[in-house]
């Protein structure tokens, strides 16, 4: 398909200070529509001026839920290329997402000309100031004007950009997790393992009462039996325990990371003894008793490498390598930012030219 281009004859004012970047606060002139209707399939792709979208009130996706998303970063390189990490993947997921929200597939290929298309119109709003890069949201949502539980007829696939600096108040400052032992956000079945609003609507309780105590995010146990370990809300998350490098395994209930997956393929690269298993609060708290407990971190597009620092479960206050980065956490966020920039020749395939 032919994606066509309207540029916008009213461009913003760029943000002056891309140091005050934050996370999500300003956006770019355009965005890329598409639209799904039962018969047509998806079809008029296109690039248009960023604008609010008009939806009946009856809009199924504000009553019912049915919508996805994904997120990655195109990456303004020291020689002036602008570069996607591992895009392909993302789309992959997308797809994980599509199928189990029954939304219809996209085509991927297809989905990452698209980002590429629109990321070009919009390059002049890539910043370059270190640890900055450009958002990518794609994302997926119900449009029926229909009051009725069933899967959409009707549904546009969108995506939009924000020059960004760090996601975390703190960058590469270790963060302060709280252990929920209270809610519960997913359970294998469910919907964990997709991207969608409603895993993010169900963490906000928790969130919220984090925050109020000086924690800057929710670390998530299993909602079955309140022991083992899944992810932080925005971030999968990974434990050096004295020689080996935990992460929990993905049995359904919890997202399958790009970010993750990379960490783990550098990590065996790197000569590592990584698992990826079950690993229950009560291990985890045994082994900082022990002093086994050496580093802590999460990963995700958004933060790409975020050492967790210290742990609250219940009145146990858990102090990780002295609210310090670690070893392995700086050299991973190194090297996962190296290849983003095109600093390290990441492993094939990985780094895409826009």
């Amino acid at each position: 398909m032919e994606i066509k281009i309207e540029r916008t004859k009213h461009p913003k004012t760029k943000p002056a200070d891309e140091s005050k970047l934050g996370f999500g606060n300003y956006y770019t002139d355009h965005m890329f529509v598409m639209n799904y209707d039962e018969g047509q399939g998806w079809h008029d792709p296109r690039i248009v001026p960023y604008a609010p979208v008009e939806l009946d009130p009856a809009a199924m996706c504000l009553h019912y839920g049915q919508e996805v998303f994904e997120g990655l970063k195109a990456y303004r390189c020291a020689n002036g290329e602008i570069r996607l990490f591992r895009p392909d993947k993302n789309m992959a997921r997308l797809n994980v997402s599509n199928d189990r929200l029954c939304i219809p597939a996209i085509d991927e290929a297809f989905a990452v000309e698209a980002i590429k298309a629109l990321v070009k119109v919009d390059e002049d709003w890539i910043p370059t100031a270190e640890g900055t890069s450009l958002y990518i949201r794609p994302f997926i949502f119900a449009t029926d004007a229909h009051v009725g539980v069933h899967p959409a007829k009707h549904l546009l696939f969108m995506i939009i950009l924000s020059p960004v600096g760090a996601y975390y108040p703190e960058g590469l400052n270790p963060v302060k997790i709280y252990v929920e032992t209270n809610y519960v956000r997913a359970v294998k079945g469910g919907m964990g393992f997709t991207k969608t609003g409603g895993n993010y609507a169900a963490s906000l309780k928790a969130q919220d009462e984090a925050e109020k105590v000086g924690y800057t995010q929710v670390l998530w146990l299993d909602g079955v039996e309140r022991k083992y370990i899944e992810e932080v809300g925005t971030m999968n998350v990974f434990f050096v325990l004295d020689g080996e490098v935990v992460t929990p395994a993905l049995q359904g209930s919890i997202l399958g990371g790009i970010t993750r997956m990379s960490c783990i393929e550098i990590l065996k690269s790197w000569g590592l003894n990584v698992s990826e298993r079950r690993i229950s609060i009560d291990e985890l708290a045994k082994a900082y008793d022990e002093g086994r407990l050496l580093e802590a971190f999460g990963s995700g597009t958004a933060a790409v490498i975020s050492p967790i620092g210290e742990l609250k479960w219940g009145d146990k206050i858990m102090s990780i390598n002295n609210g310090e980065i670690g070893e392995i956490s700086q050299k991973l966020y190194d090297t996962l930012t190296g290849i983003q920039w095109g600093k390290i020749e990441g492993p094939a395939g990985w780094s895409v030219k826009v």
